[in-house]
């Protein structure tokens, strides 16, 4: 039983070796899983003064089928009983690996090309950055980037982040995710 024990372990672990090997992997510049964000990635109103400036966000490994990305970044601990959507991008071409600070803005035109930013939780169709209520405690932000299986998601202008939302999970193939914390 021993024997078949370990032979039972070598194998499995020669079976995984090669899918870690290969997995989708999110990294960032700027915030890291655990740790808490910057005064950079928080909102620039709301009773709160930061940068609001989206986090540097690059990807490698993507799944074989992938005709196009989706970045999301989410606070379910936000006190509205459905959490806060702080970003949707969608449509972002299969060939874009990265993107940079900032790319989120409103003001400058720097998402990836043929991207469609989904209007926030902040009434923007950009980036907007943490800004929990003061002394509500730690909150989790999770920024999550979805390899799709579709090209394009077809969406109205005027999209919902609960619809994005649908749409893209609907077409994620495999997705990786920091989450990151800030707290007030």
């Amino acid at each position: 039983m021993k024997n078949m024990l370990k032979l039972f372990s070598a194998a499995t672990l020669m079976v995984s070796l090669p899918a870690l090997a290969g997995s989708f992997t999110l990294s960032s510049n700027d915030i890291a899983q655990g740790e808490f964000m910057d005064k950079q990635q928080e909102f620039g109103g709301f009773g709160c003064s930061g940068e609001d400036l989206s986090p540097h966000l690059k990807w490698s490994n993507a799944p074989e089928g992938t005709k196009s990305f989706a970045i999301t970044a989410y606070d379910p601990d936000a006190p509205t009983g459905s959490g806060w959507w702080h970003w949707q991008v969608v449509n972002i071409a299969a060939n874009v690996t990265e993107t940079a600070t900032n790319a989120g803005s409103a003001m400058e035109d720097l998402a990836p090309a043929g991207s469609t930013q989904i209007q926030n939780d902040y009434g923007v169709a950009a980036f907007g950055g943490a800004c929990p209520p003061e002394g509500h405690g730690v909150h989790h932000y999770r920024f999550t980037v979805h390899a799709l299986s579709a090209e394009t998601l077809e969406l109205p202008e005027n999209a919902s982040g609960a619809l994005a939302g649908y749409m893209i999970n609907a077409y994620t193939i495999e997705s990786s995710t920091i989450e990151s914390l800030y707290e007030r």
